[in-house]
């Protein structure tokens, strides 16, 4: 059993990699191919806009289609999604098809999470999950780590093709790996719950919308930071890049060591301490005035960071098993959902307060946001009483 649980969870590591990776590999190949196609600015941002479509469609269906049937089938499929979209990039001549690459892009990556993460929770026990699940971030860190090198690089070397034939040809393997594992059988039967049956527990709802608050203020951060680390600090894109980069290797090695101590002291409240550091912290960003001081006040704000992401993932299963519901995939379905909505929004709320208040009293408005709204989702999951799962 152990040597098949920790294959799954390389398998799936595998595929979440796998899938930041094609989707960060976008980022300095997508611009030239579209302008090639003929596209505008605006056509390009609704072109990578279009990916977050799929995921908020896809996400709490397929949770729920991989209670009914299983994880293996919608894994195999999902991956096999993915190759066929990036083949799709790779041979396509007109827009429209860019933008439907694109779309199934997004639907195959709602597949890869939600599925993944829903048979980690059934392979794993709560005194294991957070580990295990922060051994899973540290690897899809990685990915958005070397995705945009490995795809200029690629785009260089073999032209606009060949970065997302690699791709393709990687989710297949993916693909081959979990048609051929031999998955416990308690992984293909799940108790099927309808979404309204989770949506009605209050803990649940807890959880994701601590998880739309955290996801909202880290897409928030990370393109109002690189506006002022250019526009008031004058630092060039391979600088402002490392900045990110340095906090990326932070993140791999804290991802693990915080869902270490969700497995002992619980994903709620290491979620809600982490959400209440951020908060804290924020403010902090406002002093960066050089290279140095944006590289070291960016690593601590990776500190709590960390701790909402991996616990946030933990806490969801908790908050499942407690009151009772055996439906992993529609809870990681809609925690899905949630992490898409608050990259949906952050950015939008944040860019509009950058231009109106600029970057420090945009700081100084936000963390007692962050606080407050805290405040009130520790409030109301404390007050939730749940059963423990029979």
């Amino acid at each position: 059993m152990r040597p098949v649980r920790s294959l799954t969870v390389a398998l799936v590591t595998f595929a979440t990699l796998i899938d930041i990776i094609a989707y960060s590999i976008g980022v300095p190949v997508l611009p030239d191919l579209s302008r090639r196609l003929g596209a505008s600015a605006t056509t390009i941002g609704f072109l990578f806009a279009s990916f977050g479509v799929t995921v908020l469609a896809v996400s709490v269906p397929m949770g729920a289609t991989s209670d009914r049937v299983g994880r293996r089938g919608p894994l195999v499929g999902g991956l096999v999604a993915l190759s066929a979209s990036t083949l799709l990039f790779a041979v396509a001549e007109r827009l429209p098809a860019l933008f439907a690459a694109r779309l199934v892009q997004g639907a195959a990556d709602a597949v890869t999470w939600v599925v993944g993460f829903a048979l980690i929770a059934d392979l794993y026990g709560p005194d294991e999950r957070g580990r295990v699940m922060g051994l899973v971030m540290s690897g899809t860190t990685f990915g958005f780590l070397i995705g945009p090198t490995l795809g200029g690089w690629l785009y260089e070397q073999g032209g606009a093709q060949l970065p997302f034939l690699v791709l393709a040809v990687l989710a297949a393997l993916g693909a081959v790996g979990f048609a051929a594992i031999p998955l416990p059988a308690r992984t293909d039967r799940h108790e099927t719950v309808p979404l309204g049956a989770v949506l009605k527990v209050p803990s649940v709802g807890a959880c994701a919308a601590a998880v739309v608050l955290g996801g909202g203020t880290i897409a928030m951060l990370e393109p109002i930071v690189a506006l002022h680390l250019a526009e008031r600090i004058g630092l060039g894109p391979s600088r402002i890049g490392l900045v990110f980069g340095v906090g990326a290797v932070a993140s791999i090695l804290l991802h693990p060591f915080f869902g270490g101590i969700a497995d002992r002291s619980g994903g709620r409240r290491l979620t809600m301490a982490g959400l209440l550091a951020m908060g804290c912290v924020v403010p902090i960003l406002g002093l960066m005035s050089s290279f140095w001081s944006a590289v070291t006040l960016y690593i601590v704000i990776v500190v709590p960071i960390a701790m909402v992401v991996t616990p946030s993932l933990t806490y969801m299963a908790e908050a499942t098993s407690m009151a009772g519901v055996g439906s992993f995939g529609v809870a990681y379905g809609l925690y899905n959902f949630a992490w898409a909505l608050g990259l949906l929004f952050g950015p939008s709320i944040g860019g509009v307060m950058y231009e109106r208040l600029g970057f420090q009293a945009l700081l100084l408005v936000w963390a007692p946001g962050v606080v407050a709204t805290t405040g009130l989702i520790a409030a109301a999951s404390r007050r939730v009483k749940t059963t423990p799962a029979v």
